[in-house]
């Protein structure tokens, strides 16, 4: 297990003077996040990534090539483009993370080329906790990399959660694979489970083991098993407290209702499931006009005001990145924008509610 522990103590005390964050535990007692709004965290770190001491490429960061394909915004799309949301957005295929503001990308976070971000979370004091494939990294607004973790060699991580403001949840994909919770500020290992897997010898069904993982408020996880068909809660003694068959679940959240989200990837497919397991909500790219047409569904958002935001891979660069859709699939938004981005694999949307060290609030 390989740690690289770079905190400054200047920068954290700096930080946390200014904005005060209480410890959750992994017991899944709740903290208090006194002295925030917990719609408009954000607006309170916004600063810190465009003050005069962020540099454009930090020290730890790797310039990476745009798309080769790049293609006009289409008119008429609906929504306001980038101005639509707040966001922290990532995508499988090109390693830039972008942070955008009223419309515009006020910075970026670039790895190079190879692998890929899968993760992505903006924490209540600024700093982005990221997957890379071959580790996880905290970054800082001025792009400083405090804490980070590297896969062991023959593993790969995709998937993690901030719990509280010192632990991370992450699976390590590998032979066999492991659900683990680390402690980032004394980097012990407080959880370390061995999930089920296809297979336990063979290299080449690492990659696709997971992509998602999730700490939920009820102190369970919940585990999306990509190419085992199904998605599996667990409570803290990792007996299956629930579970639920679908072909190719990329991703899978609990949210404030009792309900479960789920991503199908190849199906395309994103729906929502009663603890009883009947559907109450689904929707495909059938569902949309054609020109909505999204491929390769990978994560999904549920906003306070009951609208799903999609992530696509986008086919090709050529259809949406990102697809906002009402309860009654109604198109509220579409981000086609091949220009700035790359396809999309998951985005905080940072304007809604919820303290993203607070499992269960941030639904995403």
């Amino acid at each position: 297990m390989k740690f690289k522990e770079l905190r400054s103590t200047n920068v954290r005390t700096s930080i946390l003077c200014s904005i005060v964050v209480a410890f959750l535990s992994t017991s899944g007692q709740a903290g208090s996040f006194t002295g925030h709004n917990e719609v408009r965290w954000f607006k309170k770190v916004l600063p810190l990534f465009t003050a005069p001491n962020v540099p454009s490429l930090g020290p730890s960061e790797t310039e990476v090539s745009p798309p080769k394909v790049v293609l006009p915004v289409p008119p008429g799309l609906p929504g306001k483009g980038m101005a639509q949301h707040s966001m922290l957005y990532i995508g499988e295929g090109y390693n830039k993370m972008f942070l955008v503001d009223k419309g515009r990308i006020i910075w970026t976070y670039s790895t190079g080329s190879g692998n890929e971000y899968d993760d992505v979370w903006m924490l209540s004091n600024g700093n982005v906790l990221f997957t890379r494939m071959q580790y996880i990294a905290e970054v800082t607004p001025d792009k400083k990399v405090v804490w980070r973790y590297d896969a062991p060699a023959g593993t790969e991580i995709h998937a993690c959660q901030p719990i509280g403001r010192d632990k991370v949840l992450f699976i390590a994909n590998g032979l066999p694979p492991h659900l683990m919770v680390v402690n980032i500020k004394t980097n012990a290992i407080e959880v370390d489970h061995v999930l089920p897997a296809p297979s336990y010898t063979d290299r080449h069904s690492v990659h696709p083991q997971f992509r998602h993982v999730r700490y939920t408020a009820q102190g369970t996880y919940l585990v999306p098993f990509l190419t085992m068909g199904k998605v599996v809660e667990y409570d803290k003694n990792f007996d299956e407290v629930w579970s639920y068959d679908v072909p190719t679940p990329w991703a899978a959240i609990r949210l404030k209702n009792g309900n479960t989200l789920i991503t199908d990837e190849h199906d395309v497919k994103t729906l929502e499931v009663t603890p009883d397991k009947k559907i109450v909500w689904q929707i495909t790219p059938k569902d949309l006009p054609p020109q909505f047409d999204y491929q390769n569904s990978q994560s999904a958002t549920r906003l306070a005001n009951g609208n799903t935001v999609i992530c696509s891979r986008g086919g090709s660069h050529h259809g949406p990145q990102l697809v906002e859709v009402t309860r009654d699939k109604k198109v509220v938004w579409v981000l086609q924008d091949w220009t700035h981005f790359g396809p999309a694999s998951a985005v905080q949307v940072l304007d809604d509610s919820g303290i993203p060290e607070k499992p269960g609030e941030s639904e995403h």
